[in-house]
């Protein structure tokens, strides 16, 4: 059975890339520190048993969230496989996020979950030493909605503010 409509929307996103003098291994520890390790089934699992909005923020704020502001969902290493094609490079891509991050956003408009939450993709920078975290501005992606694009600029900070936080060899 053939859908009954299919649209299209055209957007420009801003692709936003952060070099580091650290190594792909050192960048990823510094970074990870930061996170907290986010439990999927455990957070559906507290949201059908917390009392109220304010229970489940403070639930998941003091069990998932990092420093950082946010949680690691997954993380998939592309470079352990690449090596099966001949290609030698570390190459990891992170999901990250927080639900009351999200919720900012969702709340207005719920086609904001297809970037939230958001995906840093952390690589050597061969033939250069060091390393680069790459991701896509959220702001850039989220739509047009006013308080989305609020939430969604928040978010844009917070982003820069963990990534360049992480890829500083000063700090």
């Amino acid at each position: 059975m053939p859908a009954e409509s299919v649209s299209q929307a055209e957007f420009n996103a801003i692709r936003v890339r952060v070099d580091s003098s650290l190594t792909v291994d050192l960048l990823a520890q510094r970074l990870r520190v930061q996170l907290g390790r986010a439990d999927l089934v455990e957070l559906g699992v507290l949201a059908r048993k917390a009392a109220s909005e304010e229970e489940y923020a403070r639930e998941v704020e003091r069990r998932f969230v990092g420093e950082s502001g946010f949680m690691l969902f997954a993380e998939f290493d592309h470079g352990a496989w690449l090596s099966r094609f001949g290609v030698r490079r570390q190459v990891l891509r992170w999901i990250l996020g927080n639900p009351l991050i999200a919720i900012t956003m969702l709340r207005h408009d719920v086609t904001a979950g297809l970037f939230a939450p958001v995906e840093i993709l952390l690589t050597d920078r061969q033939p250069l030493e060091g390393s680069s975290v790459t991701y896509l501005k959220p702001s850039t992606l989220m739509g047009s909605h006013p308080d989305v694009l609020k939430a969604a600029r928040a978010l844009d900070q917070k982003l820069e503010s963990f990534i360049t936080r992480g890829a500083s060899a000063d700090a």
